[in-house]
């Protein structure tokens, strides 16, 4: 009898211990966003029933699973913080046409990404972190929604993306800036719409980003053609607080410096999303 009441005891005890801890989980879920639904990956920490969160955002034609946000979702989760990063619409698995997206449209997915986010009710406090154009729809979402955001971290930047639509380039490709085309096809087959290159022409990049006055971090690769790491400098202007690191030898896609930049970022949000 006594036996058996030990191992009754022994059994309940674990049954507890399991039940009150949280393990680091990789989940995937599908969100509501502008253009149709959204595919998403949201990863969360060991050992943390609270934890904060960083919204990660991939660039143009790439996608959640994009090695570098792959390898910060790890690094953040290593330092107790969680992450969510998604598709998207019209990239990936996310619904919407790609010739649809926009800047504007994309900004107003990371928004939705962030009302997710802050419904969750172990999420203290909410970041954000982008590439090349995630990076510019990063600090234009964190310019909305101001002190909502706990800190920003922009790797590369793409705000040339305003001076190549008044250009008339993208990529290899040339349009006519004036009288746009329907479309303009990239790298392949990747179309991309007319209203694409009238809003960006107008896109207040800067003038956005500018209202937001939290900690921002900025990490660019010196050698970078895609988008040089002057873009970079300007935002520096803007947030004098900010931290900024070139890298040497560093292309637009951080090869073979990938998590150099991804153990950057998280040791930023590590320091500043402590509660």
């Amino acid at each position: 009898m006594i036996r058996r009441t030990n191992i009754f005891t022994v059994l309940l005890l674990a049954f507890v211990l399991i039940s009150s801890c949280a393990y680091a989980k990789t989940q995937p879920l599908t969100l509501d966003g502008d253009h149709g639904k959204l595919s998403a990956i949201l990863q969360t920490p060991d050992g943390k029933t609270q934890y904060p969160a960083v919204i990660l955002c991939h660039g143009f034609i790439s996608q959640k699973e994009y090695s570098l946000l792959k390898y910060i979702a790890d690094d953040l989760e290593a330092e107790g913080i969680a992450s969510i990063r998604f598709d998207f619409n019209g990239h990936g698995e996310s619904e919407g046409a790609f010739q649809d997206m926009t800047v504007l449209n994309e900004i107003e997915d990371a928004k939705k990404v962030y009302a997710y986010m802050s419904s969750l009710p172990e999420v203290t406090s909410i970041a954000i972190a982008g590439h090349s154009q995630g990076g510019v729809v990063s600090s234009m979402v964190a310019g909305e929604l101001g002190d909502s955001i706990k800190a920003v971290m922009l790797l590369a930047p793409a705000a040339v993306l305003r001076d190549d639509a008044i250009r008339g380039s993208v990529f290899d490709s040339r349009f006519d800036s004036v009288s746009l085309p329907e479309y303009v096809e990239v790298l392949g087959d990747h179309k991309v719409g007319r209203n694409y290159f009238a809003t960006a022409q107008t896109l207040p990049i800067y003038e956005t980003a500018s209202k937001y006055k939290g900690p921002a971090c900025l990490i660019h690769g010196k050698t970078d053609v895609v988008v040089p790491y002057t873009y970079s400098l300007h935002y520096r202007e803007i947030w004098p607080e900010s931290k900024l690191t070139l890298i040497e030898n560093c292309d637009h896609g951080f090869t073979g410096h990938q998590e150099e930049a991804a153990k950057i970022a998280a040791e930023f949000f590590a320091k500043t999303l402590k509660d």
